[in-house]
């Protein structure tokens, strides 16, 4: 098994049991930081009841390997996972994980907010919001994108 993984699926996972994968076989690592994601009841002045996520099967996958293989260049990793799920979320729902394991926090760090920040604004995700007044696709944020500049170089 790799010790860098990525899955975008319809089920949910366990923070719990990723922790776990991410901490074994990681004696030489002195930082595991993990990120857990999941659908909030409002967005932009309104209330959301679920989220409706589609991809772009085999190209997503594609650009996410590519953000682990950047993140591997750029920090010095030793595990990295990306869990993304797609289908109807309801609030409170899991959306995504992204975990990390490095010899020193700072890399932890950054290649955790780096994956999250870059994901959002490359990764061919679209999300739908269902509310009581109607449902609505999302464009991306202005927020995102500044994000993810801190990282584009």
């Amino acid at each position: 098994m790799s010790d860098f993984i990525v899955r975008v699926q319809t089920q949910d996972f366990d923070p719990n049991a990723e922790y776990q994968w991410l901490r074994a076989d990681s004696a030489g690592s002195g930082a595991l930081l993990s990120f857990v994601g999941q659908v909030r009841e409002f967005n932009l002045d309104s209330d959301v009841s679920a989220l409706q996520l589609e991809h772009y099967p085999g190209m997503t996958e594609k650009v996410l390997e590519k953000l682990l293989t950047e993140a591997r260049q750029r920090w010095q990793l030793s595990r990295a996972k990306i869990i993304h799920r797609y289908g109807r979320l309801a609030i409170n729902d899991q959306i995504v994980y992204i975990g990390v394991a490095s010899p020193h926090r700072d890399e932890a760090f950054d290649a955790c907010r780096f994956l999250i920040d870059v994901l959002k604004t490359q990764a061919p995700f679209w999300k739908k919001e269902i509310a009581d007044s109607g449902e609505r696709w999302l464009d991306a944020r202005a927020s995102d994108q500044e994000q993810a500049k801190k990282w584009i170089t």
